[in-house]
């Protein structure tokens, strides 16, 4: 077991044997329970491979070095993220296409260690009503909460923020990171992920000054932060 390879639990597992794998002379303190966990997750959502065409089963064919390396760079503060393969797909019930970001399989662990530790802290602050790309929401409840509200009011506000996701200021986004943070590692790897540059089909990098792309693993809980943000400010 990766975990195991880092210093035998001395039979204490799950969470109550995280103290014991708390990073030790590094810049950050970061798990190497976060990273195997965050593992698990990009495991479970499965997903195509990113530029260096390396799929989940490639990844796991040499486990215990990959997540090695992704936390010794990030607990050192030398993780630097790989271009974001460009993938453009049409838009559900026509309307153009949408560019989809796909990073690498060991982007995404590294991109879901800070979602997940930025999650916990943002979460719970979220409207109760906030349905998009939170854990343990879907769609369908998103629908079935309409369906109670149908009864109640006759009217219905349908509307969308026009490619939020490619036009996003990276300067909010930051701002509204540091305010809901005091990890100094979160920011740090935050600002590399909004600079990663997109690697089109045809090999070319295109340098970005905007948006966060979609289909990474960060976006979702940097867009739902900056939403929610937005929301309060227009609150008063």
């Amino acid at each position: 077991m990766w975990l195991c390879s880092f210093g035998q639990l001395g039979g204490v597992s799950g969470r109550s044997g995280m103290g014991e794998l708390k990073s030790s002379g590094k810049s950050f303190d970061i798990s190497k329970w976060e990273v195997w966990e965050a593992f698990q997750q990009v495991k479970e959502n499965h997903g195509a491979p990113g530029v260096d065409g390396q799929s989940i089963a490639d990844f796991e064919a040499d486990l215990k070095n990959n997540l090695y390396k992704i936390w010794n760079r990030m607990s050192s503060g030398t993780y630097f993220p790989p271009p974001v393969r460009a993938v453009e797909i049409p838009k559900q019930h026509g309307g153009g296409t949408r560019m989809l970001g796909i990073p690498t399989v060991g982007d995404r662990v590294a991109q879901t260690v800070v979602a997940r530790h930025l999650g916990v802290v943002v979460e719970p602050i979220f409207h109760d009503d906030s349905w998009g790309y939170r854990p343990g929401r879907d769609a369908l409840q998103a629908v079935e909460r309409c369906r109670e509200r149908c009864w109640k009011r006759d009217w219905v506000i349908d509307l969308d923020v026009q490619k939020f996701f490619d036009s996003v200021r990276w300067d909010l986004i930051v701002k509204a990171v540091e305010v809901h943070t005091d990890a100094p590692w979160v920011l740090l790897y935050v600002k590399r992920w909004l600079r990663a540059p997109l690697q089109l089909p045809d090999g070319a990098l295109v340098e970005r000054d905007c948006g966060t792309p979609q289909g990474s693993a960060v976006s979702p809980v940097l867009a739902n932060l900056f939403l929610h943000v937005c929301h309060e400010r227009d609150r008063g």
